[in-house]
């Protein structure tokens, strides 16, 4: 399997990522199985770092809860494999498109 590869618990579109939970948790009063997080904007990480200056934990906690439309508890309660992906979907998501066409091998 390739680095590019995307995993099967995710789905990517250019505007958002939904995660597949591997636990159904509680988000927003709500049991969900999967999680979804919108693209960031510039403004999104000014303010989840303005909220926690010396605190990047807390800085991802409250840009990815922004991004998911749920509260920072609702982070708090996931697993550790799940926060995991919400943040492998996160980083996918933001990543710089290919500079190769798809299929196109590096020569060298």
């Amino acid at each position: 399997m390739s680095s590019t590869a995307i995993p099967s618990w995710m789905t990517l579109a250019a505007d958002r990522v939904t995660v597949k939970l591997t636990v159904p948790s509680e988000a927003n009063g709500v049991r969900v199985d999967t999680l979804s997080l919108r693209t960031p904007t510039v403004r999104d990480l000014r303010i989840a770092r303005q909220t926690a200056p010396n605190d990047e934990e807390q800085q991802d906690l409250n840009l990815f809860a922004s991004l998911a439309e749920v509260g920072t508890k609702d982070l708090d309660g996931l697993t550790l494999k799940d926060f995991n992906r919400i943040q492998a979907g996160y980083f996918r998501l933001v990543r710089e498109d290919e500079l190769q066409p798809q299929g196109a091998e590096a020569t060298g």
